[in-house]
């Protein structure tokens, strides 16, 4: 459990759970000391704990591979609040959540204003979070390169959605994703562009590093 962000407006505090490693995010407005919680991928108790000192309004999914809704439904019952997803992401999920996110929605949380990025190619519901100078980008990208994907149209999607909805971001944004540790986007964008500078195998897909792939 690790504070990643911390001023006078927010704070995201890192848990990282299960067998996975995956990572769950708290997201707190410093004013009203409301909380949003970003996947919830396993041990309830700790999340619920660490969760004590705030007020929860929303758990908010990035997408609904197992290792990241471990959790979910023993939250959903506890915690009583809202869940919210992308419709394309909702196959598995019983019951269906409350709210349904689109590319560009935008949800409040005290004085925190998150954009919602729809960023498929992990997954057809992939979203990402963007709150000021954050982003937490679930396994649509990682330190070094973009999460995994199961085939060329897959990884097809997730390069476009990385640069599309992602690479356009300002530089200083810090990239929290749902395994392992932060990035910024400037070293992203960096070594993006040396990966794209080289040639390729037309089948390229699965587990992929910019600077290796």
């Amino acid at each position: 459990m690790t504070i990643v962000a911390e001023d006078d407006v927010i704070r995201i505090e890192k848990l990282e759970l299960g067998p996975f490693g995956t990572n769950a995010y708290i997201v707190g407005c410093q004013k009203t000391q409301d909380s949003v919680l970003v996947d919830a991928p396993a041990e309830a108790n700790v999340i619920i704990d660490k969760l004590k000192k705030t007020t929860l309004k929303y758990i908010l999914l990035t997408h609904n591979h197992i290792d990241h809704i471990g959790a979910l439904a023993r939250l959903r019952v506890e915690l009583k609040v809202p869940l919210a997803a992308h419709a394309a992401d909702t196959g598995n999920l019983t019951p269906p959540p409350e709210i349904l996110l689109n590319d560009g929605d935008v949800i409040w949380l005290g004085e925190l204003k998150f954009t919602v990025l729809h960023t498929p190619g992990h997954t057809p519901g992939s979203l990402c979070f963007r709150v000021g100078r954050y982003l937490i980008s679930g396994d649509t990208i990682f330190p070094g390169g973009p999460g995994k994907t199961s085939s060329l149209d897959d990884f097809r999607q997730i390069i476009k959605s990385i640069t599309e909805k992602i690479l356009v971001l300002p530089d200083d944004t810090q990239i929290y994703p749902g395994h392992g540790n932060s990035t910024v986007l400037k070293k992203e964008k960096d070594e993006f562009a040396v990966f794209v500078s080289r040639p390729h195998a037309r089948d390229l897909y699965g587990d992929v590093l910019w600077l290796e792939s």
